[in-house]
């Protein structure tokens, strides 16, 4: 057994990054300066969007693109129940009310057909998640509200990087919100971003992220001189700072490196539970490309005799820090007592009760993906109904 605990997740940080934080903190910008605008190109290049609004988390994304889509009191949002909690938050900090749509069981994303099933005349917005990585079905989601006349904020936390037939993650739905937690693709310690090509959309997300205040000449009611600043709008202070942008600006030229150690770490992790009675593999959809933020691997109840947290916890023991993502959104308390009840998604609940994420992160070693294998099929193996 390993002495050291092996987490789900860690970042990367090296000498360049330390030193692209160092040359901020002897710069005369600390907090919203020129760096977040280097950091904002760099995220537009990486995703082809023709806009990209850096912000302080991956939560203050979501609700500031829940705030430009315009979502309001009595406004429905249909999303995934497999995501953290901070998806669905957001819909409510604009009035709106979240609605849970089932996933489908083989990707677990948002099943397009469900979705169809949630709409009313309230529906606003779409929400998928692009849970672990893997994108969803967007092709199908795009039509659904084109159909329906509605708006597409994608989840993009797990998939900067992702692609979906050729098309990266962050230039298809009309916003897609991004995480820079430390466990993420790539880190600013904490941090977010919204992107979109619609201009309307940006400048709200501009100003929603600094109290709702403007300096732009073309947009002030008066001009009362260069000092002259207004607030339109009731905003946040949602920015973020030149010391987080400029990590971020470090990490993003080692974003492919990155995906290359995932993709190259979760192909170990394929290869080895191909064969495994009791395991089921995660499964991508053609032609897309995954960012693998997570490697989620499914027991098969049927085969073995336990639930999941005895396994759960025999690879604790074994100092595997694996992690369950996600508990179903509605199954919090604070959900229920908003008048929601398990039964929603049963495929989303199926699915909950089988999963565990395992080790996956750029500085792992080839070793510690391979202990990894060894100690999930040993535990495995001594469960398997006979």
């Amino acid at each position: 057994m390993r002495e050291d605990f092996l987490p789900y997740g860690r970042q990367w940080i090296d000498d360049e990054d330390i030193a692209a934080v160092v040359e901020v903190l002897k710069s005369d910008y600390l907090t919203t300066g020129p760096v977040i605008a280097q950091f904002e190109e760099k995220l537009k290049e990486v995703t082809g969007a023709q806009y990209a609004v850096a912000l302080s988390n991956g939560t203050a994304a979501l609700h500031a693109a829940c705030f430009a889509a315009g979502i309001k009191e009595g406004d429905e949002v249909i999303t995934s129940p497999m995501t953290f909690a901070a998806t669905a938050n957001a819909v409510l900090y604009c009035g709106g009310k979240p609605v849970f749509a089932d996933i489908c069981p083989d990707t677990y994303n948002i099943n397009p057909e469900e979705i169809k099933r949630k709409i009313t005349d309230k529906t606003k917005a779409i929400i998928p998640v692009h849970y672990t990585g893997q994108p969803c079905d967007m092709d199908e989601i795009m039509k659904i509200a084109e159909e329906y006349n509605l708006l597409v904020i994608e989840d993009g936390a797990h998939a900067l990087g992702a692609s979906y037939k050729g098309k990266m993650i962050g230039n298809i739905g009309d916003m897609t919100t991004f995480s820079f937690h430390p466990v993420k693709p790539v880190t600013t310690g904490e941090g977010g971003a919204v992107t979109t090509n619609n201009k309307d959309f940006y400048e709200k997300l501009l100003l929603f992220r600094s109290h709702g205040i403007t300096r732009d000449a073309d947009k002030l009611l008066k001009d009362e001189g260069t000092w002259y600043y207004e607030q339109q709008i009731l905003g946040y202070n949602y920015r973020m700072t030149d010391i987080q942008a400029a990590l971020g600006c470090s990490q993003l030229n080692k974003l492919d490196y990155f995906l290359e150690k995932r993709r190259e770490y979760a192909k170990l992790y394929n290869d080895a539970f191909k064969d495994c009675e009791g395991v089921i593999r995660p499964r991508q959809l053609p032609d897309t490309l995954s960012g693998w933020h997570l490697y989620v691997l499914q027991l098969d109840l049927d085969k073995i005799r336990p639930d999941r947290r005895v396994i759960f916890d025999e690879l604790r023991i074994h100092n595997i820090g694996v992690n369950v993502h996600y508990i179903p959104v509605y199954y919090h308390p604070y959900y229920q007592k908003l008048g929601y009840q398990r039964g929603l998604c049963p495929e989303a609940e199926k699915l909950y009760e089988r999963i565990i994420s395992l080790p996956l992160f750029p500085k792992m070693t080839k070793e510690d993906i391979m202990y990894v294998i060894k100690c999930v099929k040993e535990i495995i193996g001594v469960y398997i109904k006979r």
